[in-house]
């Protein structure tokens, strides 16, 4: 790998450990206020919002810029986002602009990597990627539930600057302070990354004009045929996960007892298992390989069922790592696959909007839908036998959808898959 590609996975690292972290202080921070349990839910949906809306623009962005500038801008939305949460913005609503400053940091992050290394390494660096941001979801998540927890939140409490009075009063409060800290280290991460001497892409003047060409990348996307099937696997893969952190928390209160600071260890089992099945993955599979993962999908879903089963933390723990491996072998395929199409076909910056516009639509509806179901007395019992039914059952159809692209299309799946082993030798 290029020396570059380090920084980069440093910069994402910090950036991936404090939202992470800020998701569990944010849940803790509803519950200090006693909001509803529906507004701890939407925390998902709101910070998914911007990928949504802004998702036919971030790309363009992406590339008309050098990488590291736009990872460095998104990175001080991100420090805005906790300094409203701080100092009297709601919370929902200052997660929400956390997610703005996300929405523009994926398509650089993820771009970057087809700028800066031959298709022959994209797997291999998705593969470590992913791995080091599920690590950053295991320590991001731990890191949060200690932040807030009642050994470390004391101690941050304790200090003070005399004859200031910074309105810091609160254990979610301390932690979002140490959290803007690592935010900044993270920027200061991007601010060493390369230029990869890809030639910009200017943004048009009128940004509307942009529409149109979303869409048509959106269709050209989801007519391909190694795309569509691709996109799909990693809509549904992110839309599940993506509400899966806090169902697991509501999950290990209702089951196990447990404090947000107990659950937010077992959120981090989780990405364990998922970072070993994204590196397994990594270098056991190749891009032209990467349908064959789909019925690790289904058995996913069927595990999830079984969630519902489980009262030990002990067999928790173990069940849970498996949970996640499935999905790391699972995805990190998948998502090469996905990126070497749609650079292929439209450029990194436009294909990455593309994919988190799906994917982060996907988070928003569930989150969406999960939140009012909370509010009308949903249990996380419940929720957790829908997300088991839905994974499992849209996996099976789109398995079906690619055995049936292979009976009805097998000439265009060959040249594709002739593409991509061309792309990788």
């Amino acid at each position: 790998m290029k020396r570059g590609f380090y920084t980069i996975m440093s910069a994402q690292f910090f950036s991936s450990l404090a939202d992470n972290a800020l998701f569990v202080a944010a849940v803790q921070l509803l519950r200090v206020d006693g909001a509803p349990e529906w507004q701890q839910a939407a925390l998902i949906p709101m910070f998914a919002l911007f990928y949504v809306l802004l998702a036919p623009f971030v790309g363009a962005f992406a590339d008309s810029q050098p990488k590291g500038r736009v990872m460095f801008v998104s990175n001080a939305i991100k420090v805005l986002g906790c300094l409203l949460m701080l100092f009297g913005g709601h919370p929902l609503m200052a997660y929400a602009v956390v997610g703005l400053g996300a929405a523009a940091y994926s398509p650089a992050k993820y771009g970057i990597l087809t700028e800066l290394l031959p298709a022959s390494q994209l797997v291999q660096a998705n593969g470590w990627i992913e791995g080091l941001t599920i690590a950053s979801i295991i320590l991001g998540v731990l890191l949060g539930g200690q932040l807030i927890g009642p050994l470390v939140s004391p101690w941050l409490l304790s200090f003070d600057l005399p004859g200031f009075n910074s309105g810091i009063d609160t254990a979610p409060e301390a932690a979002i302070v140490v959290l803007v800290a690592v935010y900044a280290l993270a920027a200061w991460f991007n601010t060493r990354i390369p230029d990869t001497g890809v030639p910009m892409r200017p943004m048009p003047r009128n940004p509307l004009t942009l529409l149109p060409d979303f869409h048509q990348c959106n269709l050209r996307l989801w007519r391909d045929k190694l795309g569509q099937i691709s996109l799909a696997t990693t809509t549904l893969f992110w839309g599940v996960s993506g509400n899966l952190r806090y169902i697991v928390l509501a999950w290990a209160a209702a089951a196990l007892g447990y404090t947000v600071t107990q659950a937010s260890t077992l959120v981090g089992v989780v990405a364990i298992g998922t970072a070993v099945g994204a590196v397994l993955a990594s270098t056991r599979m190749r891009l032209e390989h990467a349908p064959n993962v789909m019925p690790m999908g289904i058995a996913m879903g069927l595990l999830v069922l079984l969630l519902n089963f489980i009262d030990n933390v002990w067999v928790a723990a173990p069940f849970l790592i498996l949970l996640g491996g499935l999905g790391g072998f699972l995805v990190v395929p998948m998502n090469a696959l996905l990126q070497h199409r749609g650079h292929n076909l439209m450029g990194a910056g436009r294909s990455i909007a593309v994919q988190n516009f799906n994917e982060q639509a996907c988070i928003l509806l569930l989150g969406g839908l999960y939140a009012l179901s909370t509010g009308l007395g949903l249990s996380a019992f419940a929720a957790i036998t829908a997300f088991g039914l839905l994974v499992t059952g849209v996996m099976w159809l789109i398995k079906r959808w690619h055995a049936s692209n292979l009976v009805r299309h097998p000439q265009e799946i060959a040249r594709l898959l002739a593409i991509t082993r061309s792309d990788q030798s």
